[in-house]
């Protein structure tokens, strides 16, 4: 029980620590689109992330694929600020958008999980199995994830019965402001 705890909490702490500030902005962009009332959907939308974020994880703790550090590192800032650019897009969210939405999830998701993968892969003992640590980190992931949804919803809930503040102006700031800060970083990583 030992190795599971260790991993969860890797897991939590991949998401909500202050080394995390690219997975809470992808996360913030996912969210702000969305209001309480579309919990589930936003539920599915950050598991379709930790989906991706898994499968990369686990092809490269397997050995069966690698990825140059470099590069991973400056495409995550990347994904976040195509993220908050589509928020910018979108005037409002129909079935097709939250299809869109979750398929850009899984995809940037795959590219987040390059991030962690070399470290996870590391951490590793010799000749331990993958299947428990992966799980393990995963479900500390999902859960800060949710954290994370929960606390953006709550802001966008509390800004949004200001009077006169108008819900769209809620995302066009929020994704203002995360692509500020993801354009940043992806400059302070450019691999070239």
């Amino acid at each position: 029980m030992g190795d599971f705890s260790l991993y969860w909490t890797e897991g939590w702490r991949h998401i909500v620590s202050r080394d995390a500030t690219d997975h809470i902005l992808f996360i913030a962009a996912l969210t702000v689109l969305h209001t309480m009332a579309d919990w589930r959907r936003v539920a599915i939308l950050v598991t379709a992330f930790t989906i991706g974020h898994a499968v990369t994880l686990w092809l490269s703790v397997a050995d069966i694929v690698r990825f140059p550090v470099e590069w991973v590192e400056f495409l995550i800032p990347c994904t976040i600020v195509a993220t908050a650019a589509m928020n910018l897009t979108q005037a409002r969210l129909t079935d097709r958008s939250f299809r869109l939405n979750y398929l850009v999830a899984f995809v940037f998701g795959l590219v987040h999980g390059m991030g962690y993968a070399n470290a996870i892969r590391f951490g590793l003992a010799k000749g331990q199995g993958i299947a428990l640590p992966l799980f393990a980190f995963n479900l500390g992931l999902e859960i800060g994830q949710i954290f994370v949804v929960l606390a953006v919803l709550a802001a966008g809930y509390a800004v949004c019965r200001i009077p006169g503040v108008k819900r769209i102006w809620w995302i066009r700031a929020v994704s203002l402001a995360v692509m500020a800060f993801s354009l940043r970083i992806a400059w302070e990583r450019i691999p070239f």
